[in-house]
């Protein structure tokens, strides 16, 4: 039998035939296509034609296609709906992949023919996309230890491909805790939790196969149970569980993996010529160096504490009044915030999310997207990956754009966390290739017949997904490697951040905030209150998250330590970290650093993109108008259609006419008055 992910595909739209590809296809089909991607590499560099651009960089883009075509579909389903198997096959492919990578970036030959180009250049005739291409190619060729020889060569392979294989332990070892950890709540341990808590819990024990209520690690479970539960000794037991993922010795102990991580990057760095990792790192994004970055994070941590140890002082008392004395500790205050968030501002979680559908908030960001682009949504009867996964033709025009999957529940087989892939992303190389684009969440799955109904903070998380798609999406470019999002670390976070904002704008949430049981507007006084109360506990909001940044960038500029736990301390309690607020992600399950190196130093970037994603918005209320037609299309043209073609300083001071300063994000947060 032909194997699916091999032959041809006559599915609309060239999807995956997701109905016929098993298990059993992945590892002869990677086997195969790694296997015609060292031959088409071994052509370009055996070939004895003088380099040009076309026989050795667009062929060098072409030679890996199939290998591309079947990890498209692997990576995405191996994320979103693991299993042993699938587990054992990215345990096998990872260091093979590393293997291959180190073998194509030291291939001499290969590097002396993209060399040749390199200093021809001028007399190449190059469009600006092909210039970038061979700037971008040469580039990645060097930082990967093209220059190297002898020993440092063949140890910098090594030390890539045992951390290829760290960063996949990693992975399934926080799966595997926040799979196995759960706690029946009965009785009395249900009081105060509101009904879609509750439906919550109830939707998870029936996936553990047991009858009644349980609370797991899951982000859209966890973090509710917190809120509102009155019960503060399980309130405690819970948040301990969630902190302790990736921590809790014997197989699924992940400190071991950060440590070995940290000194492996560093030594990665010094073969490379460099003094950290983190100098290595952010020399090719827009920071550029350590120190940039943490003058940002300093300017911000500053105020951001400051409101955090006023609101603790507040929290503290409403404790107290309650007749608990002692400090406010970690579990405490998001069930106090939530009381205070009741008091000052009449809102209560309970009561918002009937007027948050997951459904409504799915129309909401087509419809956006739609008014700001032109695009429009089909939905599709075609086999997906999951049944609870949904596929959409969007088209423009009459034209067809991409395919776009969301795939919204948590389930114990996803890992945690929300993000944007694509299982095939736009090119016109060898033919105009439209993408299919991908949204994973993890929210809440409701029980069956029930409307699915999100926080608000759930809404923004689906915004900013949606926003990484349209980056997808709207890609216009040549070449694949500059493709979508293909674009600095901490650049690629200013399109999703940035449509965050249009689920902000009232006349959006007065059309689809509805009720989903009278299906009434949400009333008028409530949406002034929600977006009155935008910045309630942003303090806390700020400081988990730039202490987390702040650890991240330590890491990786100081000698790495065996005991990473307790380098996270003198870390932290260097800056003062509040007592009762946690690292949004704590070293043994900080996976945007150590699942792969995609955010390590890097864990910044949302931040340093929050700069530009708060003035870009104001342009538009600037002109009064947040659907204003020229200034989306100068956002399509400048920032979403470019991909990594051009350097994203230049495309964001085409787009905003100068780059922006810090004082718009500490407005857009409340720390500092607006003027």
């Amino acid at each position: 039998m032909t194997n699916p992910l091999l032959s041809d595909w006559t599915t609309p739209f060239n999807m995956p035939p997701f109905d016929r590809i098993g298990d059993e296809d992945f590892e002869p089909a990677f086997d195969a296509a790694i296997a015609e991607a060292r031959a088409n590499i071994a052509a370009v560099a055996e070939n004895t034609a003088a380099p040009t651009f076309e026989n050795t960089i667009e062929a060098m883009e072409q030679a890996d296609a199939l290998l591309g075509r079947v990890l498209g579909v692997f990576y995405n389903i191996a994320g979103s709906d693991s299993n042993d198997k699938r587990q054992e096959l990215q345990r096998k492919f990872s260091p093979l992949l590393a293997q291959y990578g180190s073998e194509i970036t030291m291939n001499t030959a290969l590097f002396r023919r993209i060399e040749t180009l390199w200093e021809t250049r001028a007399d190449l005739g190059l469009t600006d996309e092909q210039m970038r291409v061979l700037t971008l190619t040469r580039r990645n060729f060097v930082r990967a230890g093209a220059q190297l020889s002898g020993a440092p060569a063949e140890r910098l392979k090594d030390v890539k491909g045992r951390l290829a294989v760290l960063g996949t332990d990693f992975t399934q070892n926080l799966l595997k805790d926040e799979a196995d950890w759960f706690m029946e709540i009965s009785g009395d341990a249900l009081e105060g939790l509101p009904d879609f808590v509750l439906a919550a819990a109830k939707a998870a024990a029936k996936d553990k196969g047991i009858e009644g209520h349980v609370i797991t690690l899951s982000r859209s479970l966890i973090v509710p149970f917190l809120q509102f539960s009155p019960r503060r000794d399980l309130r405690e037991q819970a948040f301990k569980a969630w902190e302790a993922r990736g921590a809790n010795g014997g197989e699924t102990d992940n400190l071991a993996i950060t440590a070995e991580t940290l000194a492996l990057r560093q030594e990665r760095a010094l073969l490379l010529g460099y003094d950290t990792f983190s100098d290595f790192k952010l020399e090719t994004e827009m920071a550029k160096t350590p120190e940039a970055v943490r003058e940002l994070l300093m300017a911000v941590w500053e105020p951001a504490k400051a409101q955090a140890d006023a609101d603790a002082e507040v929290l503290t008392g409403m404790m107290q009044a309650d007749g608990i004395n002692g400090d406010l500790e970690a579990w405490d205050w998001r069930y106090y915030a939530a009381k205070r968030r009741k008091a000052e501002h009449d809102l209560d979680e309970a009561e918002l999310k009937p007027y948050l559908q997951l459904e409504k908030m799915i129309e909401a960001s087509f419809d956006c997207a739609s008014r700001l682009f032109g695009l429009s949504f089909k939905l599709l009867d075609i086999p997906l990956y999951h049944a609870d996964a949904r596929a959409w033709e969007v088209l423009r025009d009459g034209k067809h754009m991409a395919v776009f999957i969301g795939d919204y529940f948590a389930r114990p087989s996803k890992r945690s966390g929300a993000w944007c892939s694509a299982m095939r992303s736009q090119k016109k190389l060898g033919g105009d290739t439209r993408p299919i684009v991908v949204n994973i969440c993890n929210f809440a799955k409701p029980a069956t017949g029930t409307p699915a109904l999100l926080s608000y903070d759930d809404a923004r998380t689906l915004f900013h997904e949606f926003g990484h798609a349209l980056h997808q999406m709207l890609s216009d470019v040549t070449y694949e490697s500059i493709s979508g999002t293909s674009v600095a670390r901490d650049f690629v976070e200013l399109p999703s951040q940035l449509y965050e904002h249009w689920l902000e704008v009232p006349e959006v949430l007065s059309k689809y905030a509805v009720h989903a049981e009278t299906g009434e507007a949400m009333p008028k006084d409530m949406l002034d209150r929600l977006l009155a109360a935008q910045n309630f506990d942003m303090g806390f909001a700020t400081v988990e998250y730039v202490a987390s940044a702040l650890v991240d960038l330590e890491f990786h500029t100081s000698e790495p330590s065996a005991d990473t736990m307790a380098q996270q301390a003198e870390i932290l309690a260097k800056i003062e970290m509040p007592k009762a607020i946690r690292m949004r992600h704590a070293t043994p399950q900080f996976a945007h650093v150590f699942a792969g190196d995609g955010y390590s130093s890097g864990y910044y970037s949302y931040m340093w993109s929050e700069v530009m994603d708060a003035d870009a918005f104001a342009a538009f209320e600037e002109v009064g108008d947040p659907f204003d037609p020229a200034l989306a299309q100068k956002l399509e043209a400048r920032i979403l259609s470019t991909g990594g073609s051009e350097d994203p300083v230049d495309l964001y001071t085409d787009f905003r006419g100068r780059m922006p300063g810090v004082e718009a994000l500490l407005k857009g947060r409340g720390l500092i008055a607006a003027e």
